[in-house]
């Protein structure tokens, strides 16, 4: 079970930049709060766009992690290669996934010792990395052994659409009919664009469900089949969530992991001036876990109105560093920098790997390393910075791994999603859409051409006019 300790968040560690203990007493305000909080959340459990919390659940979870283990097991050993075509919600949750519960060698591995084909996001529409990817793809197994997953409920992303229209055609010149063979899909199930052209198609398809947004989604097919076809255990990931869903249900705020995470980000980084969130884990593999955090904290939680439609301007900045690289390159600040931040800190008890310093190097300012382990190491690191953030006065807190394997890492995505609710209530604002992704959205669409959205193109241009200001080497 994953442990939350945030002892360093309140006064009596940090001083006036911390919370008052007593505000934890089940009697005051907080918990109070939290407890109607709570009641409301489970009133509205898997209804609107808040089906992502019957994920785990039947009947959800059987049919998808169902449909997921069919296709994937019908696939198994036919290709060298799985690119992912998606963006946002539709590709991090993949690649954290990857990352974590994957060696990070995985695709230099030899085919017989990798679990499924080597994996590869296409998360943008840089052309030097899509012409890479393609190109390492026609070097390994070629198009014929390369499997295509695209990701997108509408079909209509400019990006994912852009994406599939070269590799549709890619494969249509390599493979003739039978390149339908070689992409599945996840995507709305009954309407869309690309739900036409699946169906126009005959592409293998597998859903989006109904109610669960983007970044809500790595529970669902849009991160369990490239999981699954790379071998990780979604049955384990699915277990942890599960396990973590029932803890973030108690009505206690000293109880309820999900809760009180909320609260504590909530209150310092309105009360105390704390917007700015930095996920800092000791351990490579869970770095990218940050990057998926970035997404779900942000676009969740960064709303220019409230539910009343007044002007709030609410949400926080969420920051990616990671232990012990960054204490490197961003502790100098985040000691004597602005005290506007925020330190969640991830550690790892046990490792998979014991890896250690041998003696016999003969250097007397060394001997304190030899024969002690690589993990031991990194985690007094993580200890000494947590000791010496906590001597500036900046709020930190701690989530710990027992280790790192599917179920916390179920664990520990249920537990942000579920925080994320919380803190949107506590902000009172929607934390399930996303109004300022849309100008710019529209606004490609007008510069690309696309009919309709002529408008656009015209205010673009307007409202950046011609550079009149511009320096050229």
């Amino acid at each position: 079970m994953l442990t939350l300790l945030f002892a360093n968040c309140l006064s009596d560690r940090v001083g006036s930049h911390g919370l008052d203990a007593a505000l934890l007493d089940p009697g005051a305000q907080p918990a109070r709060t939290v407890g109607a909080l709570t009641a409301s959340l489970e009133k509205t459990r898997g209804t609107g766009w808040e089906r992502w919390r019957s994920l785990t659940a039947e009947p959800m979870r059987g049919e998808h992690l169902g449909g997921v283990k069919r296709l994937a097991g019908a696939l198994k050993g036919r290709f060298d290669n799985l690119v992912v075509l998606g963006i946002g919600g539709s590709a991090l949750g993949n690649i954290a996934l990857q990352a974590a519960l994957n060696p990070a060698t995985y695709n230099l591995m030899p085919d017989g010792a990798r679990p499924g084909p080597r994996l590869f996001v296409l998360d943008n529409v840089d052309p030097d990395a899509f012409a890479a990817v393609m190109s390492a793809c026609e070097d390994r197994g070629g198009l014929k052994r390369t499997l295509f997953n695209v990701i997108s409920k509408s079909g209509e992303t400019a990006e994912t659409a852009g994406q599939f229209m070269i590799v549709r055609d890619a494969l249509r010149k390599a493979l003739g009919p039978a390149y339908s063979a070689n992409i599945v899909a996840v995507t709305d199930p009954a309407k869309g664009t690309m739900r036409q052209i699946c169906d126009a198609e005959r592409l293998a398809t597998l859903p989006v469900p109904d109610g669960v947004g983007g970044r809500f989604s790595v529970l669902s097919p849009v991160g369990l089949f490239s999981a699954a076809m790379c071998g990780i255990d979604v049955d384990g990931l699915l277990d942890g969530a599960a396990s973590m869903d029932p803890l973030c249900s108690r009505p206690e705020l000293l109880k309820n992991p999900a809760a009180m995470l909320a609260w504590l980000l909530v209150e310092l980084g309105s009360s105390k001036g704390k917007p700015n969130h930095v996920m800092m884990p000791y351990a490579n593999s869970l770095y990218l876990l940050a990057d998926w955090f970035r997404q779900l904290w942000a676009e969740s939680l960064g709303k220019r109105v409230d539910r009343r439609g007044q002007e709030v301007f609410a949400g926080f900045t969420p920051i990616k560093a990671l232990g012990a690289t960054d204490q490197h390159s961003q502790v100098q600040l985040y000691r004597e920098g602005p005290n506007d931040k925020v330190f969640g800190l991830v550690e790892v008890e046990r490792f998979g790997a014991d890896v250690r310093m041998p003696a016999g190097l003969g250097v007397k300012a060394l001997e304190y390393l030899e024969n002690r382990s690589m993990a031991e190491l990194l985690n007094a690191e993580k200890r000494a910075t947590e000791y010496a953030l906590t001597e500036s006065q900046r709020p930190n807190f701690t989530i710990r791994f027992p280790r790192i394997d599917a179920f916390h890492v179920g664990q520990f995505i249920q537990l942000w999603m579920v925080t994320t609710a919380y803190a949107g209530l506590m902000l009172d604002i929607d934390a399930y859409d996303q109004p300022a992704v849309e100008l710019g959205k529209q606004a490609t669409f007008g510069l690309m051409g696309r009919a309709g959205y002529e408008t656009f193109k015209t205010k673009v241009e307007r409202g950046l006019g011609q550079g009149r200001w511009v320096i050229a080497g």
